[in-house]
C-alpha cells in the first residue's frame, strides 16, 4: 500500500511537471479562432500545422524562423565550445597548479555568481558600444565564450577527485602539463565534460535577455528574441509563440535524452547537488 501511495505521488508529480508542456502542444495546433473559444488545456480538434507553416515560410517579421534557429545553433556551438576549451584550461589551473594568490583568485572569481546577470547587462552593453560590437556576433558571444565561474567551480571540484598519483606517474613518464590534461584528466573527465556540455547548450539555446539587449536585426536574432518578436503592439499571436515554442523545445529535449546518463554518473562522482 505504501507503494501505491508512493508511486501514486510521483505520478501526479510527473502530470503537473508535464502539463505545461502539454499545452504548448494544444495550443500550437489551434487556429486563433480555436485558442480564443476553446480552453487551454483541451487539444485541437481535428488540429492543425498552419502556426507551422507560417513561422518557416518567412511571413514573421520579414525573416523565416528557420534563420533565428540556425542563429541559435550556431551561437550554441560556439559559446559551448569556448566553454568546454577555456573552462577546462581555468579549472586545471586551479585545481592542480600551484601560484601565488590562487585560491584568493578562485574564490573572488566564484564569488561574482552572486552578482545578478542584470546588474552587469549595461556596463557590458556600453562596453561593447565603444568597440563597436553592437548588433554583432562577437558581441553575442564575447561575454560568455571564455568560461563562467560556475563551469569552472564544477570542473575545478572534479579535477580535485583525480588521484594526484595519476600525474605524478605521467610526469615521470616525461609528459608535460598539456600533456598530462589532454592524456590523463580529460579521458576521466567525460561525466563532468557531458554535464558542462549540457548546462551550456540549454543555457545558450535559452538566453534571451542579452541577446535581445545586444541585437537590433534579423541578422543576429535568436530563437527566443524571435518568439517574443510575435508580440505585438496590438496583441500576442499566442498560437504562432507556442509553434515556436515548441519547435524551439524539441531540441534541447533530444539533448537531454542524449547526456542524461553523462548528468546522473557526475552528481554521483562529485556529490554535488
Amino acid at each position: 500500500m505504501k507503494r501505491v501511495a508512493v508511486y501514486a505521488v510521483l505520478v501526479v508529480g510527473a502530470f503537473v511537471s508535464v502539463f505545461p508542456y502539454l499545452m504548448v502542444v494544444f495550443t500550437s495546433l489551434k487556429t486563433a479562432p480555436e485558442l480564443n473559444s476553446t480552453a487551454p488545456w483541451l487539444p485541437a480538434v481535428p488540429g492543425t500545422l498552419d502556426n507551422f507553416v507560417s513561422l518557416f515560410d518567412g511571413s514573421i517579421a520579414n525573416v523565416s524562423f528557420v534563420a533565428y534557429l540556425w542563429h541559435t545553433v550556431l551561437l550554441t556551438v560556439v559559446l559551448t565550445v569556448g566553454q568546454l576549451v577555456f573552462t577546462t584550461f581555468a579549472a586545471y589551473a586551479f585545481a592542480r597548479m600551484r601560484f601565488p594568490g590562487r585560491q584568493l583568485l578562485f574564490w573572488a572569481y566564484v564569488a561574482t555568481l552572486m552578482v545578478p546577470n542584470v546588474v552587469t547587462m549595461i556596463p557590458l552593453y556600453l562596453i561593447m558600444r565603444q568597440i563597436g560590437w553592437v548588433d554583432t556576433w562577437m558581441g553575442l558571444v564575447a561575454p560568455y565564450v571564455l568560461g563562467s565561474p560556475y563551469g569552472i567551480f564544477l570542473m575545478r571540484q572534479f579535477f580535485q577527485t583525480l588521484p594526484a598519483d595519476l600525474e605524478d606517474a605521467a610526469r615521470i613518464d616525461g609528459a608535460g602539463t598539456m600533456s598530462i590534461l589532454l592524456r590523463v584528466i580529460l579521458p576521466l573527465s567525460k561525466p563532468i565534460l557531458g554535464t558542462l556540455t549540457i548546462l551550456t547548450i540549454v543555457f545558450s539555446w535559452h538566453n534571451f535577455l542579452w541577446p535581445l539587449i545586444i541585437s537590433s536585426s534579423g541578422s543576429t536574432r535568436v530563437v527566443t528574441v524571435g518568439i517574443a518578436s510575435l508580440q505585438g503592439n496590438l496583441g500576442a499571436d499566442y498560437n504562432l509563440m507556442m509553434a515556436g515554442s515548441f519547435v524551439a523545445l524539441v531540441p534541447l529535449i533530444v539533448v537531454f535524452l542524449l547526456f542524461q546518463r553523462s548528468i546522473v554518473r557526475s552528481v554521483a562522482l562529485t556529490g554535488l547537488k
